[in-house]
């Protein structure tokens, strides 16, 4: 990965059309396929004694997650989807001419799809582009099927890089557009949200020693399909696995809930955004001080979700060495005795919601 100023290529990006699925690397296949499978309730496309592939319920293509059993629990592969055939070469020429590390296959590094490259791009992350496909069955209209917590839709990755400033950039030039993002008075960037399709985001970008997995993330219709999930685990005693939540985002308006897999990778149930594809749609930014941009209720974020994520792989299948971020911490600059946060800027009287409560 580099910490100096990205060039903008002269070739022409990839269209890339949205956020298509994860490949993580588990350790105890079976516990995972227990977590994902029978308590969130992901569709098995297939699966074999080394690897699972999952789906939304509203999805048609192959997968939108794969586990794969492994000895250190980790993301091998951030997958996007292209618009075309000849893009998924674009995405090759394009980050060769970065002088970055790319592999294409042309029968694909997962089931189900076909002619794909794999990069690492140069912020360490392991990006996949690909355009063709196995179609499934869309089991939308299965309400045979699906549960009162259904995942609809896979809706974004996050990730965790030091300077986030500098992934912006790239990923702007690799025709992504910024949404949301939170900033100091002095112009420090601590997360983004970028998108390609019309929601708040496909990726984003929070700031932190990286590069690392922060969550993947996945839909449901509305928000008591959250509360079911909260219930269900409860009356399985596995309340402990709920990291975050359930609670409304201020970025994004979302309703949120944050777990954690066997393995400590963080998943995401995310529900009613909001619409983005206008070409004039103004980026939101909020203060880093502001104690209601992460909950909109101002409720404390435990630590462990600022501080935790996933190691990611190189092409070779080894973990990318993790880099300290140097400027301000956002959990730095707003919890504890150095850090401040505010309900109403400007107001003495804090009420008891106080930004350095954990």
């Amino acid at each position: 990965m580099t910490t100096t100023p990205i060039p903008t290529p002269t070739a022409t990006p990839p269209d890339i059309l949205r956020c298509a699925y994860m490949d993580i690397v588990v350790t105890d296949l079976a516990r995972s396929r227990a977590f994902y499978v029978d308590v969130l309730g992901l569709v098995v496309t297939e699966e074999s004694d080394t690897e699972i592939y999952l789906r939304s319920f509203e999805e048609f293509i192959h997968h939108n997650l794969v586990l794969r059993q492994g000895p250190v629990a980790a993301v091998a592969a951030m997958a996007f989807r292209v618009r075309a055939p000849e893009d998924v070469g674009l995405a090759e020429a394009w980050y060769q001419e970065l002088g970055c590390r790319t592999e294409r296959r042309i029968n694909g590094f997962a089931k189900g799809v076909g002619d794909s490259v794999r990069v690492e791009d140069p912020l360490g992350f392991p990006y996949e582009f690909f355009y063709s496909v196995d179609h499934v069955e869309r089991l939308a209209w299965r309400y045979d099927l699906q549960g009162p917590g259904a995942l609809v839709r896979l809706d974004h990755f996050n990730q965790v890089t030091p300077d986030v400033g500098l992934g912006r950039g790239y990923l702007e030039d690799l025709g992504f557009r910024v949404t949301e993002d939170i900033q100091d008075e002095d112009g420090v960037t601590y997360a983004a949200w970028m998108r390609r399709k019309d929601t708040v985001h496909d990726t984003a970008l929070t700031g932190g020693d990286g590069p690392r997995m922060h969550h993947i993330a996945f839909s449901t219709h509305e928000k008591h399909n959250i509360i079911y999930i909260c219930d269900k685990l409860g009356a399985l005693r596995m309340s402990d696995v709920i990291e975050r939540g359930p609670g409304r985002h201020g970025v994004s308006n979302a309703f949120y809930l944050y777990l954690r897999d066997p393995d400590g990778h963080r998943v995401e149930i995310y529900t009613q955004d909001y619409y983005t594809g206008d070409p004039d749609n103004p980026v939101v930014t909020w203060d880093v001080h502001d104690n209601q941009r992460r909950d909109w209720w101002g409720n404390a974020v435990v630590p462990s979700w600022y501080t935790d994520a996933s190691l990611v792989l190189d092409l070779d299948g080894n973990p990318q060495p993790v880099m300290a971020r140097t400027e301000s911490s956002e959990m730095a600059v707003t919890v504890g005795a150095d850090g401040f946060s505010y309900t109403r800027k400007n107001d003495v009287e804090h009420g008891f919601k106080l930004g350095n409560t954990l």
